[in-house]
């Protein structure tokens, strides 16, 4: 698959949910007993360089993340052939907006809203598989206007990769050009209008694989959240 192709041909961002065990515990939530995950628009992408927009009355978070992107679609993929169907990488922040989250999750309702917000999902250039050599010895790195608030490493992830490529392809067929988001580590926390935030992907021995850098600003216009009195 050709560089970033996955951002204009990808059909949909499938997104693992508290796959790291001390980012489960900072929000008190439950450890999972199978992978579980939500949806997130492809409008959502924001390539590197841009700025996430912050909607009125949105308490925006942070969670860098891994992502898989598929090269090869697939359908009860076994995780022993799972890495076949990988083109390669990219580093992304899946934004969430918090405050409309807890609302919803006291009702029962859906996340859509609350991660779906175009420019919620910034997303780095494409990695090639082939610079991989251990998706499960990788390091991840969130900075906001140069202090580091996320510092984690993929070997934490409570289901791995095959696990949950597996899992998806069970459920719902998997494309060429899906990108699949694989969990945060701890760390999250909010980002404000003016913020500059850079994010690193790198090795085990350091070396850097790909850079993630954004800003952020205001939305003027568009959705306006206000508490549920």
């Amino acid at each position: 698959m050709a560089a970033a192709a996955f951002l204009k041909h990808g059909k949909k961002i499938v997104a693992i949910g508290r796959n790291y065990a001390d980012h489960v515990k900072e929000l008190n939530n439950a450890i999972p007993k199978e992978p579980f995950f939500f949806l997130k628009p492809t409008t959502s992408y924001l390539p590197s360089g841009g700025k996430v927009e912050i909607p009125r009355g949105i308490i925006a978070h942070h969670e860098v993340e891994l992502g898989l992107v598929i090269g090869k679609g697939g359908r009860d993929i076994s995780q022993s052939n799972a890495e076949s169907h990988i083109a390669g990488y990219a580093l992304a922040v899946d934004m969430t907006a918090r405050n409309l989250q807890e609302e919803v999750k006291k009702k029962g309702l859906p996340w859509s809203a609350v991660k779906g917000f175009d420019t919620f999902t910034p997303i780095s250039s494409f990695v090639p598989r082939s610079l991989v050599t251990d998706v499960h010895n990788l390091n991840l790195q969130l900075k906001i206007n140069g202090a580091v608030k996320q510092d984690g490493n993929t070997s934490d992830m409570i289901f791995k990769v095959p696990r949950l490529i597996e899992h998806i392809s069970s459920i719902m067929t998997l494309e060429e050009g899906d990108l699949i988001l694989t969990g945060t580590p701890s760390g999250i926390g909010p980002i404000k209008a003016g913020d500059e935030i850079e994010c690193l992907l790198s090795d085990s021995q350091g070396k850097e694989l790909v850079r993630l850098n954004f800003g952020t600003v205001d939305r003027s216009g568009g959705y306006h959240y206000q508490a549920a009195k």
